[in-house]
């Protein structure tokens, strides 16, 4: 009588994210084939899919698994005393790790893709709101401490949004290795702008 065939264990979710992670920031979502994932994975294409439904979700999921770890981090950070420190543990956080980082390339990714897809829009919304409530969150105690400005910058949260989107603009120049950018400038720009909007 022949064995029984042994059914090979799914693969944690954390694993898959973390090959996915891995894949797409060495060769782009274009070039992922659930196929060439799931062979690394030794899991079936169709295994991935069923729990995926396609690439842009696998992405998307990627991507808020990759941000729900960096936001532990993130959290911790915002507890060191001060807002000018805890500001600067956000940026440091924020800014891509140099060419290439993982992370931010699937943030490109998603935001190449947002234009063609709602659920893609609403995902990436879902995934940056912690950034933006707990800078809103680090801006309103600052004030409230007399270290940073409320007039004339506007409430927190256009603050947030304006110091949101310099780290962006200067984080993607990084993230996709243009000569002449990097963490360290990056950092000093966004340091330089945030004491100009910010400043008592």
């Amino acid at each position: 009588m022949a064995e029984p065939r042994t059914r090979r264990a799914a693969r944690p979710r954390e694993e898959v994210y973390a090959a996915a992670r891995a894949a797409i920031a060495d060769h782009g979502l274009a070039k992922l084939t659930m196929a060439g994932l799931g062979k690394q994975l030794q899991m079936s294409a169709g295994h991935l899919l069923y729990y995926f439904g396609s690439k842009d979700q696998l992405l998307l999921e990627t991507l808020r698994w990759s941000e729900e770890q960096l936001g532990e981090r993130r959290r911790a950070a915002l507890q060191v005393p001060g807002g000018w420190a805890q500001l600067a543990a956000y940026t440091e956080l924020y800014l891509p790790e140099g060419p290439g980082d993982p992370r931010w390339i699937l943030w490109l990714e998603v935001w190449g893709r947002s234009p063609a897809s709602a659920e893609i829009r609403q995902g990436q919304l879902e995934i940056e709101a912690p950034w933006q409530a707990d800078l809103v969150a680090l801006l309103e105690s600052g004030a409230a401490a007399g270290e940073f400005t409320t007039d004339p910058a506007g409430p927190p949260a256009d603050r947030a949004v304006q110091l949101r989107a310099l780290l962006d603009g200067l984080a993607v120049p990084v993230a996709i290795g243009l000569p002449g950018a990097t963490r360290a400038q990056a950092t000093q720009h966004a340091t330089s702008v945030a004491r100009a909007l910010l400043s008592v």
